[in-house]
């Protein structure tokens, strides 16, 4: 018989409804989009004026996801950058000479007397002054080496040595250099990443492209140059022992040495240790603050390891000056004056409070492991994105409006009950769009465009279906029912396909095929159940009520 149970009817109903509710806040797009950021805001603690009346904008028991609008929607800005993997090795290598030097002066009853040769960054060339222990000396210098950690590379070593008369040269082995690669890129993206969420921008898209390039796109940001503003900076903060201070820009730093600006004085040079006592990597926080003087400035934490090697440093070096290194300039350069335990500090300097709040959040997301290079930036103003909105908006009415039309000419009153399950699928989409936080792009609206058009196609299935039962001679009530019977593996195996090619779409594709493939596969899966159980019920309830002797399709 033609039924349908009692609780599979509410849970129906209740999908429906929970769809469109989930869909409803896109209808009030800007108030809904105020509403959230001015919650965002009082949650993070903003005591601005007028955010409680912009979170009263929609009642906070209602439902607040939004489908996010994609770049090409929504303006914003748009970077490819090239990560320069090479300015890894450099830094890596030149990190060991302490080590070394500590490691060979202990045995300098051996080896004699250590001196550090002038090279390339990416080789260390250490001298001894007796060459028939050169051996000895490399190997233990070899004893600092590590297995490499990557699948391509197991087995290897980190470190390759070199051995020469009375030199020894280190430098990254190929295995470690491709496994550093991989790092640096890695770990470019992921602190890209928070960097862009730390200003708080709307569903950024930040993804790998080939080796060693990045892809950028965010909507909704002003510019490209502001983009860059924000990731361009590596953030390298150092603190480094200073050897002297030079007015000659020319002066020769010597080996382990090297020559820094300062960042407010164009005349002023420092000498500087390369090794570092203390990097960035081992902050734990970076907040805005005010020196004594009033000045803006910025208050820092190191982790357990930074704060023990900040500790012992200043402890051993009272009297000595100490720079604070940021990005290749010495932006601060005091003298320690006592031990400063407990891994804390503070960074002064002609700082305005937009600039310490910048570099704040900079060392907070920490610094990139090597500089960038923009191979492309576009800036898409926000009218393209309405035009874009204009013309998605002027095609879907055209296929919907040209949908139901066909339909109720078609099947009559079974068209309406199509028409009615197809404005509920698109309601649907949005609100499945809204719960997973996924981005509409133009070709996201492609696919919904699409999906209108296919959305009806399971409908004919099952109508043409009834019609052929219905010659048969059989009554309505089994000609209904047969008919969706009949039609359900054709209509399954149709969607099936296709939603295995949005699939593959997604793994494979990026940016807007992916933003395709979402819209496509959520799409199928609204339009099987809209026509399956939704039409179904409306056709069942509708039979129920006024049970006619005849049926016309």
């Amino acid at each position: 018989m033609l039924q349908i149970e009692l609780w599979k009817r509410v849970l129906i109903w209740g999908l429906v409804a929970l769809g469109l509710a989930m869909a409803l806040p896109n209808g009030f797009y800007t108030r809904v989009e105020t509403h959230n950021d001015a919650v965002a805001a009082i949650e993070a603690g903003s005591t601005a004026s007028g955010l409680e009346e912009q979170a009263a904008l929609w009642p906070s028991w209602m439902p607040s996801a939004l489908v996010n609008l994609g770049l090409d929607l929504r303006g914003g800005a748009h970077l490819l950058a090239e990560v320069k993997v090479k300015d890894v090795y450099g830094a890596r290598v030149q990190s060991l000479w302490p080590e070394i030097r500590d490691m060979l002066r202990a045995e300098r009853a051996t080896v004699g007397t250590i001196r550090l040769q002038p090279s390339d960054d990416a080789e260390l060339i250490v001298k001894i002054s007796k060459p028939e222990a050169i051996e000895e000396a490399a190997a233990l210098i070899r004893g600092l080496a590590r297995p490499v950690v990557s699948l391509t590379g197991a087995g290897a070593s980190d470190l390759e040595i070199v051995v020469r008369e009375s030199t020894i040269s280190v430098t990254l082995s190929e295995a470690e250099m491709l496994a550093t690669d991989e790092r640096t890129v890695r770990q470019a993206l992921e602190i890209i990443r928070r960097r862009i969420d730390e200003v708080g921008t709307r569903e950024p898209t930040i993804q790998r492209q080939g080796t060693d390039r990045i892809l950028i796109q965010v909507p909704g940001i002003g510019s490209a140059a502001e983009l860059k503003a924000i990731i361009g900076t590596t953030a390298q903060l150092t603190f480094q022992p200073v050897v002297s201070r030079t007015s000659d820009k020319n002066a020769r730093p010597g080996a382990g040495n090297e020559l820094l600006p300062d960042v407010d004085d164009e005349t002023l040079f420092y000498i500087l240790e390369k090794a570092p006592v203390v990097t960035g990597e081992e902050l734990t926080d970076a907040q805005p603050a005010f020196d004594q003087n009033g000045a803006p400035s910025v208050s820092f934490r190191f982790n357990a390891a930074g704060g023990r090697k900040f500790g012992i440093y200043t402890a051993e070096n009272i009297g000595s000056p100490f720079a604070i290194v940021l990005d290749g300039a010495v932006i601060s350069a005091p003298t320690i004056q006592s031990h400063i335990p407990g891994g804390s500090g503070i960074i002064t300097g002609q700082f305005s409070v937009e600039e310490t709040t910048n570099l704040a959040v900079l060392l907070r997301a920490g610094a990139l492991p090597a500089g960038l290079d923009f191979l492309e930036e576009r800036t898409i103003g926000p009218e393209l994105g309405a035009d874009s909105i204009e013309a998605g908006k002027i095609a879907s009415i055209v296929a919907f409006g040209s949908v139901l039309i066909f339909m109720l000419l078609s099947y009559g009153l079974f068209g309406v009950f199509a028409n009615i399950a197809l404005i509920i699928n698109v309601g649907l989409i949005f609100g499945l769009l809204s719960m997973v936080g996924a981005t509409l792009t133009l070709p996201g609206i492609a696919g919904i465009v699409l999906t209108i058009g296919m959305a009806v196609d399971a409908n004919v299935l099952i109508f043409e279906r009834i019609r052929e039962e219905l010659k048969s001679a059989k009554g309505p009530a089994r000609a209904i029912e047969l008919g969706y019977e009949k039609a359900l593996s054709a209509i399954m195996d149709a969607n099936i396909t296709t939603f295995i090619t949005a699939m593959i779409l997604f793994a494979v594709g990026s940016g807007p095929v992916r933003g395709f493939a979402i819209t496509l596969g959520l799409g199928i899966m609204t339009s099987v159940f809209t026509a399956i159980f939704v039409t179904r019920l409306m056709i069942v309830i509708w039979f129920e009520r006024r049970r006619p002797k005849t049926l016309e399709v």
